[in-house]
């Protein structure tokens, strides 16, 4: 069924928005993917704040086109049917969503991203990104290597003290 006039409006100014607010937007080909798989993208991929969104490639290129970042930036390749992922928070967190579905779902394929600074990266790298650890992970990492030293010490120290408070107790049971 065709949109109206005013719906078309309402999602561009939705696309709009979430192109505005999002640290990456990802496009991928969904081809073949039924209903209930998308109702389930959605729903996991809401997990880690990512919305994802079936949009007209029409529509989507009016809203980036009102975007000073995407001024410039070629959006030829934006054909077919494609799925946009968008997220705010989390640069890496749309492709790692899509690349987790796609392992149950292969028809699911990158066509390319686009950075917030406006960038327009191919599938190759969206790929790379997805295989990052996520923000929450690289942080768990880091904490844990911070806190390595520390341990070391303290398991160092804790060993030595049991050994000399059983070298104290045969000394005494003697």
């Amino acid at each position: 069924m065709a949109l109206s006039k005013d719906k078309k409006a309402e999602v561009v100014n939705e696309v709009t928005q979430l192109l505005k607010d999002s640290k990456l937007t990802v496009l991928a080909k969904y081809q073949g993917t039924s209903v209930k798989s998308m109702q389930e993208l959605r729903r996991s991929s809401r997990d880690n704040g990512t919305k994802v969104m079936v949009v007209k490639n029409r529509l989507f290129k009016k809203a980036a086109s009102t975007d000073e970042r995407f001024k410039d930036t070629d959006l030829a390749q934006i054909t077919g049917q494609l799925i946009y992922a968008f997220n705010s928070e989390d640069e890496v967190a749309p492709a790692q969503s899509l690349a987790n579905f796609a392992k149950n779902e292969p028809q699911i394929e990158f066509v390319a991203a686009l950075t917030a600074e406006g960038k327009l990266l191919p599938a190759e790298e969206v790929k790379v990104l997805a295989s990052l650890p996520s923000k929450n992970e690289l942080i768990a990492q880091t904490v844990a290597m911070l806190l390595s030293p520390v341990n070391d010490v303290t398991n160092a120290l804790s060993g030595n003290l049991h050994a000399l408070l059983d070298g104290v107790e045969a000394k005494a049971a003697a």
